[in-house]
């Protein structure tokens, strides 16, 4: 029997990419402390908040199957989380204009007190927008619910000149991989994945290029009961 599916995200863009797969789920989260830990770097950090959340959501529902997943901006090396105000958003958006900067993504499936998580990094280049054009966007509200406060897919904007790595990661949800964990927990999609993110990004999806052509996905100890310390492998996706 098919377990029953619950995303551990209140995020409409990743209900938006889940739903995109053809999957029924249900919505429930969890609020963690997301304060980082002392130096702890942005992989590190999105991969425990990710765990924390599907675990939490998992020992609320024992027999259904859980994914989470949870996304962070870092700009050289510093993290950009969601803005606290729009003071904040119009700052990390002029901080990004031009430059390039990594967008982690995290994503988790839990289970009967197991979990597999694994990691997606893709490298985003800003066009060089205005101020003008940072005032505009801010007003739209659109950033404050955002990492790094903003959304590439923003048919207005446009921030993102160029990109590497998953379309559908830097929106908060790599498609091929949730797919391929989901179908590793015994849960297939019943569409096509290249198919699905390609109508939502209009653009290539990295499911067609050769897994050269990506950055590692890290795995992090999965499957294994939750929570141990972070442990890394590699394998290209």
């Amino acid at each position: 029997m098919t377990p029953s599916l619950i995303l551990a995200s209140r995020s409409p863009r990743r209900s938006q990419l889940l739903a995109a797969l053809g999957l029924a789920f249900a919505v429930d989260v969890a609020d963690v402390d997301e304060t980082p830990f002392p130096d702890e770097q942005p992989a590190a950090l999105v991969s425990r908040l990710c765990q924390a959340k599907a675990m939490a959501v998992a020992r609320r529902h024992p027999a259904a199957l859980v994914l989470a997943a949870d996304t962070l901006v870092a700009l050289d090396g510093q993290l950009l989380g969601k803005p606290a105000d729009a003071g904040e958003a119009a700052t990390m958006l002029a901080r990004l204009s031009g430059r390039t900067h990594q967008v982690y993504t995290a994503v988790c499936v839990a289970r009967d007190g197991v979990y597999d998580a694994r990691l997606s990094v893709s490298d985003v280049t800003m066009r060089g927008y205005s101020d003008a054009e940072i005032d505009g966007y801010v007003a739209t509200g659109d950033p404050l619910d955002k990492a790094g406060a903003y959304a590439i897919q923003h048919p207005q904007f446009t921030p993102v000149a160029a990109w590497t790595g998953c379309y559908a990661g830097i929106m908060g949800l790599p498609l091929r991989l949730a797919r391929d964990m989901l179908r590793d927990a015994g849960v297939d999609a019943p569409r096509d994945v290249v198919e699905a993110c390609e109508r939502l990004s209009g653009g290539r999806c990295c499911a067609r290029s050769e897994p050269s052509e990506h950055r590692e996905e890290e795995t992090l100890g999965g499957p294994h009961p939750g929570p141990p310390p972070l442990r890394r492998g590699g394998r290209d996706f």
